[in-house]
């Protein structure tokens, strides 16, 4: 099996346990409930879907729009909450689709509704380096600073910021 085809859905009050499924199984932290009804009320779904293949989701990613902390002039980043694909569907180019769509969504409004978007931005565990190397290789990502104890509950408790700049 190759690349799969995908379409994409929105994530909402109808499907959020759809989102929780998958991340249960992707992740090795759980999401507290105000995640999923955050997730739920998202009015964007060109930032938070899911994928489809055959009628079923096997992967979503959900993104948002927040302030770059410090930034004198107010500018603000894509940030990537999370970001997966059911291992039985890994290694097909779904995860791909999922980031392009959203690079593909600021293409088209970064004149418009993310005219104050400069750069996307993901925290990936340490250990995680098929993460790192997924969004450094596929999309330019640069590794950034190392933020001790990120993680609560998961060992190693570290991350990486990566972040690519968008302008």
């Amino acid at each position: 099996m190759g690349k799969l085809s995908v379409d994409f859905g929105m994530i909402n009050s109808d499907n959020i346990e759809q989102l929780k499924k998958i991340n249960q199984a992707c992740f090795p932290v759980a999401y507290g409930d105000s995640f999923y009804r955050d997730m739920a009320k998202k009015s964007d779904e060109n930032l938070c879907k899911f994928a489809y293949y055959s009628g079923f989701a096997i992967g979503a990613i959900c993104t948002r729009v927040e302030p770059i902390p410090d930034d004198p002039n107010g500018r603000t980043r894509l940030y990537i909450m999370t970001l997966g694909v059911l291992a039985a569907y890994r290694n097909h180019g779904i995860g791909s689709k999922l980031v392009e769509s959203i690079m593909e969504y600021y293409e088209s409004e970064k004149d418009g509704k993310l005219s104050t978007v400069d750069e996307i931005m993901v925290h990936t565990q340490t250990s995680n380096t098929d993460a790192m190397k997924f969004y450094m290789d596929r999309f330019g990502f640069e590794k950034g600073d190392l933020v001790e104890n990120y993680y609560k509950r998961i060992d190693p408790p570290h991350c990486y910021i990566l972040r690519k700049k968008l302008r």
